[in-house]
C-alpha cells in the first residue's frame, strides 16, 4: 500500500552542521513530500510518531526520545558502537550495504598494501637522512597478502590485490570459497594463514569475540618482518601488544586508519612512532550520492510497503 501523506524522518547525529546539512539537502531531494529533520525541529507528536530514523554515531540518549521506532538506518557499513552504547535496542538497525563502499576499500587496500610493498615508509625515513639507498623490489607473486575477514569488503578488497598480482589469502569464521583467493576458517586455518603472512589487513567487524584478538599471541604467529594494517575497529588490536612487535623488530610496520579513541589525540605516542602510519580513518568513506540513494530506497521501501532492508543480527553486531 502506498503512503501519500508526508512523513517527518529524524536525522540524528554528531557530524559537523556543514555535513549534516549536505546530507539533509541530499536525502529531502531523494524522499519529496517526507521530510527528514534534526531531531531539535520536531513537535512532540512527530518524535512520538516516528518509526524510521537516520543516524551517524548518534548519542543514545538522543535515541532515547523515540521510544516508538521500528527501526534506524546508519550512514556507516560499522554499527558496533551503537551496539555497544545499546546492547538491547527496542528497534532493528540496518547498516549501509553501498557497493561503492567496497570498491573505496578495494582501493585502499591496494594503495597501503602497494605502499608497504614497494618499502615507500624506508624511503620516507630515508628521506629525512638525505640518504640515497636503493631497495630490492620483490615481484608482487612473492608478496603473501592476508586479508582477515570476507565479507563483501575483503573479498572485494582480495580480488583486488589478487587481479594485482598478488598471492592473496583470506580467513573468515566460515569458510568461503573465492577465486584466485586461498581460503581459511577456524582456529587451525587462522595460524596456517598468518604462519606464511607478509602483509595482514584486517577488515573484521568488531564483536566480543574479535576486541583485542590481534594479541601478543595473535602477533607472534606472523613471520619476523611482517606487516599490519587495520582498515577495520581500533579496538581489534592489542596496541600495547602492536607498539611491542614494532619496537622488538618482529614487525616491520603499520598502517593504522582506525583508533579506540577517534580523532587521535594529540598526545598519542603513535603519531611519533616511526613504525606507524597514521591515517584519519579515509579507508572507504561513505559516498555521498550512492549512500543517499540507496539509504533513501529502504526508507520508501518501508514507508510504501512495510518492507525492511537488511538488518544487523544484535548478538554479533554485523
Amino acid at each position: 500500500m502506498f503512503i501519500n501523506m508526508s512523513v517527518v524522518i529524524p536525522f540524528i547525529s554528531q557530524l559537523p552542521m556543514p555535513e549534516q546539512q549536505e546530507w539533509l539537502t541530499q536525502l529531502n531531494t531523494k524522499l519529496a513530500p517526507h521530510c527528514v529533520v534534526l531531531p531539535s525541529q520536531m513537535t512532540a507528536e512527530q518524535i512520538k510518531a516516528a518509526e524510521v530514523a537516520i543516524i551517524a554515531n548518534p548519542e543514545p540518549s538522543d535515541l532515547t526520545l523515540f521510544s516508538n521506532l521500528v527501526w534506524v538506518q546508519s550512514l556507516w557499513a560499522g554499527v558496533d558502537r551503537l551496539f555497544k552504547e545499546i546492547p538491547t535496542p527496542w528497534f532493528k538497525v540496518a547498516r549501509l550495504e553501498d557497493p561503492e563502499l567496497a570498491q573505496t576499500m578495494a582501493e585502499a587496500a591496494l594503495t597501503w598494501s602497494l605502499y608497504l610493498h614497494r618499502q615507500i615508509p624506508q624511503y620516507m625515513a630515508q628521506q629525512q637522512q638525505c640518504e640515497w639507498r636503493q631497495h630490492k623490489v620483490k615481484p608482487a607473486a612473492q608478496c603473501n597478502i592476508s586479508i582477515l575477514g570476507l565479507g563483501k569488503l575483503g573479498a572485494l578488497s582480495a580480488q583486488r590485490l589478487a587481479d594485482n598480482g598478488f598471492n592473496v589469502s583470506g580467513w573468515s569464521n566460515s569458510q568461503k570459497t573465492l577465486a584466485n583467493i586461498t581460503c581459511y576458517s577456524g582456529e587451525r586455518g587462522l595460524t596456517a594463514m598468518l604462519e606464511h603472512c607478509h602483509i595482514l589487513i584486517i577488515l573484521l567487524p568488531l564483536t566480543s569475540d574479535t576486541e583485542k584478538l590481534v594479541n601478543q599471541t595473535f602477533l607472534a604467529k606472523l613471520p619476523q618482518g611482517a606487516s599490519i594494517i587495520n582498515f577495520a575497529r581500533g579496538r581489534i588490536i592489542d596496541i600495547e601488544a602492536l607498539v611491542n612487535g614494532l619496537d622488538n623488530n618482529h614487525l616491520s610496520h603499520a598502517v593504522l586508519d582506525v583508533f579506540e579513541h577517534e580523532p587521535l589525540p594529540a598526545t598519542s605516542s603513535l603519531w611519533q612512532h616511526q613504525k606507524i602510519s597514521v591515517l584519519p580513518h579515509i579507508s572507504a568513506p561513505t559516498n555521498l550520492a550512492s549512500a543517499s540513494h540507496i539509504i533513501c530506497q529502504n526508507i520508501l521501501g518501508y514507508l510504501n510497503n512495510k518492507t525492511l532492508p537488511n538488518t544487523v543480527d544484535s548478538k554479533r553486531s554485523y
